[in-house]
């Protein structure tokens, strides 16, 4: 399994964007592969060590709890990425 989880708040229109290209990726991939990405969000507004740590970077993009993105998400970036931690999620 792989964990994604973004990290904004209410009102952010990069947010926003940022959840429709997480939606659209995770829905491209191969069904298998899909099938293994775990989508969680998370808000500044409601923790505050999330706001601590990213207030200036929202929307941030964690890949199993790892940085994989802040500000701007780009499609291409994040499909390879999720691919990559399938294939190694499978071998391990």
């Amino acid at each position: 399994m792989t964990t994604l989880t973004l990290i904004g708040k209410p009102d952010c229109h990069l947010c926003d964007v940022a959840e429709q290209i997480v939606e659209t990726v995770v829905g491209e991939l191969p069904g298998a592969v899909a099938d293994r990405v775990t989508i969680e969000q998370a808000s500044i507004a409601d923790d505050a060590a999330l706001y601590e740590k990213w207030w200036e970077k929202i929307p941030v993009v964690l890949i199993d709890g790892e940085l994989h993105a802040h500000w701007r998400v780009s499609a291409d970036r994040l499909r390879a990425a999720l691919v990559a931690a399938d294939t190694q999620g499978a071998s391990a």
